[in-house]
């Protein structure tokens, strides 16, 4: 009789061979309530004995806990991009590249299919999983290691160093799963991809292990000498290569996969959107090198947009985080390449008139890169067709709606439209505005999203218990953030109109309006002209902050801030002349006792100037703790460099 050890090894091995028939081979050997019972026999095995679990066992897929975020990570060498071939005259000049700079050497390219997926870079240790990291930028990615390890296509073990692929959504998985946000009501992925991305960058690995996501491998480290080894390779070792790739002597051969898998590419369980092609030989890719960001012996082929008519229904528009108004087409549904297409962004107005559409036009839309649907031209009018005509007033909460002049977009400018809401919050606790150390991106969330915030004012009526309830907000947690709200309601008044997201009104505007009026109701009341003898503001600049301040919403913000405890008076005097009248100063690090903003606003007010950067035309360098290069750059241009005791000392009493 084995012991239960040796029948815990037994089962983790017949279950590891059925996943991999299941998940890698695509064909399975038993049902799924055969597997579900030998799962659940492991699982009580485990559960009975807990010093026999290890982190490659079956039952280990889903075993992560919730995270607060995503750790940035380094990749071993860059996950490049690729320049596209939008057809075949550009597929063959590609060619020509590589056999210009090969000369008469021979050499094969390797096709595969572009998966319409997210990149990840698996790396193992020992033989053992132990990182996962999207692609990023190229140079960096994220670590979603625990939920790469849900990815039942992924193995825990292999032999090698590190492997690269592309994370899919098989299709029925992702109807499924819209389906299912439909019926709850909740919003639906607009592709796979975009679901893929979104279910490997969840927070919660057990969202990510409840869909079907797939892991085709196609880069190996170390790589055998030719690419089409490095896939037979990694097929060995237990990966899923995608099966549909092929050796190719000549641009011809290339040329034909790829037209063959343009006609085919429906056939296929998950979405592509054109063709690698890779010269075969690594020797060769080496030798061939990089232009810019691209290597020179690879190349996507890119297959044509997908287009179809259909008939304008309506013209609404959405309002997006900044306020920002934008125009969307409602079509009739049509599907466009596999995909129901029922609505378009139409940008801003400007666009609008150019395609020249109106409600009741037929159209022709195309699905940009096989993803995003947009309309091409106005095929032809409609016999009722009706203008669109931008709202005067937001559709969300009321609000006035602006254009600048010059500007191609229309703004609500109600900073407390629930639209805007959490864009405007991040802005007021932003470094150098409110300074609210702790008022990230994910407390804010939860702060609207369960209505304890509907406007900035609103967070200084927050309690003790409203934070302590939030995910990943303990007690000290919640004592911070309420200290360093408490503790912003001292903000000076140009902090206080940066802080208002006044189209236009940033630190260095705000800091004129200050010294202008002396008073944000004397800035509230004054009018376009009025506003124009504060230094540098002109005409759009004066019409937006009236505009701003006519805003009845806005109007009512400023009384329930007041209420809040702020001191909306500007006590700085300006003096004329002064002591650094003509000097230009720059300042790097931080000071003991001044924030940036009024060092800056005390330097001014004595006369001076302050330049962004250091230069032979800089007076004095103040440097603070921790200065950086504007430090080694003074020192070695010969600027002075003071202290900020030195520029009190200085400026003497024209701050006071």
């Amino acid at each position: 009789m084995s012991s239960i050890p040796q029948k815990i090894e037994a089962l983790r091995k017949k279950l590891q061979h059925h996943e991999h028939l299941y998940y890698v081979l695509d064909a399975p050997a038993i049902s799924d309530a055969e597997y579900d019972a030998m799962i659940r026999e492991l699982q009580a095995l485990e559960t009975a004995h807990p010093d026999l679990i290890t982190d490659d066992s079956p039952t280990q897929r889903v075993g992560g806990k919730p995270r607060e975020g995503f750790v940035k990570v380094a990749h071993s060498s860059p996950m490049l991009s690729l320049d596209n071939a939008l057809n075949e005259i550009e597929l063959r000049d590609f060619d020509r590249r590589v056999r210009d700079l090969l000369g008469a050497e021979d050499f094969a390219y390797v096709a595969e299919l572009k998966l319409d997926g997210l990149s990840l870079a698996v790396r193992y240790r020992d033989g053992k999983l132990a990182e996962a990291v999207t692609r990023g930028d190229g140079a960096t990615g994220e670590d979603v290691t625990e939920n790469a390890r849900t990815i039942r296509s992924i193995p825990f073990r292999a032999p090698a160093e590190e492997v690269r692929g592309e994370v899919v959504f098989i299709r029925k998985a992702f109807d499924k799963l819209n389906d299912e946000r439909a019926a709850a009501g909740l919003p639906l992925f607009a592709n796979p991809r975009n679901a893929a991305a979104g279910s490997l960058r969840v927070l919660d690995p057990a969202v990510t292990a409840s869909r079907r996501l797939d892991y085709f491998s196609y880069y190996l480290v170390p790589a055998p000498p030719t690419q089409h080894q490095t896939l037979e390779q990694l097929n060995e070792m237990g990966f899923k290569v995608n099966p549909n790739w092929r050796r190719c002597d000549d641009i011809e051969a290339l040329a034909a996969f790829c037209k063959e898998w343009e006609q085919k590419r429906d056939s296929l369980p998950y979405e592509i959107d054109g063709v690698v092609a890779k010269v075969d030989s690594l020797e060769q890719q080496r030798r061939l090198g990089w232009r810019h960001k691209a290597p020179r012996w690879a190349i996507a082929f890119k297959f044509p947009a997908r287009q179809e008519e259909t008939v304008v229904l309506d013209i609404g528009v959405n309002v997006g985080r900044t306020g920002t108004l934008t125009p969307g087409a409602f079509f009739r549904p049509v599907n466009v390449g596999g995909v129901m297409v029922s609505k378009a962004t139409l940008h801003n107005e400007d666009e609008v008139e150019r395609l020249g559409i109106q409600i009741g036009d037929t159209v022709l839309v195309e699905r940009a890169g096989d993803v995003i649907p947009h309309v091409v031209r106005v095929v032809k009018q409609g016999d009722h067709r009706r203008p669109f005509r931008m709202p005067t007033a937001c559709p969300i909460c009321g609000g006035e709606i602006v254009r600048a002049e010059g500007e191609a977009a229309s703004r609500c400018i109600n900073i407390s439209c629930p639209a805007r809401l959490r864009e405007s919050i991040l802005h007021w606790a932003a470094r150098g505005v409110m300074n609210i150390d702790g008022m990230g991106e994910a407390l804010v969330d939860q702060l609207v999203d369960k209505a304890l915030v509907k406007n900035v004012a609103d967070l200084y009526a927050l309690k003790f218990d409203d934070l302590a309830k939030l995910e990943r907000m303990g007690k000290k947690s919640a004592e911070k953030v309420l200290a360093n709200i408490d503790a912003s309601r001292r903000a000076s008044l140009p902090r206080i109109l940066n802080g208002l997201g006044i189209p236009f009104v940033g630190e260095r505007t705000g800091q004129f309006l200050a010294e202008a009026f002396g008073d944000l109701d004397k800035i509230a009341a004054a009018g376009e002209v009025e506003l124009q003898h504060a230094e540098e503001v002109g005409p759009k600049v004066s019409r937006s902050i009236h505009q701003f301040f006519q805003e009845k919403h806005n109007h009512a913000l400023i009384e329930q801030l007041r209420a809040a405890g702020f001191n909306f008076t500007h006590a700085v005097k300006k003096r004329a002349g002064g002591p650094l009248q003509g000097m230009t100063l720059v300042l790097t690090g931080t000071l003991p006792g001044l924030a940036r903003e009024e060092a800056k606003l005390r330097i001014e007010t004595a006369g001076g100037k302050v330049a962004g950067s250091v230069s032979k035309k800089t007076s004095y360098l103040v440097a603070g703790e921790e200065a950086g290069s504007k430090l080694d750059k003074a020192r070695e241009l010969g600027v002075a460099v003071i202290d900020e005791a030195r520029l009190l000392a200085m400026i003497g009493d024209a701050a006071g």
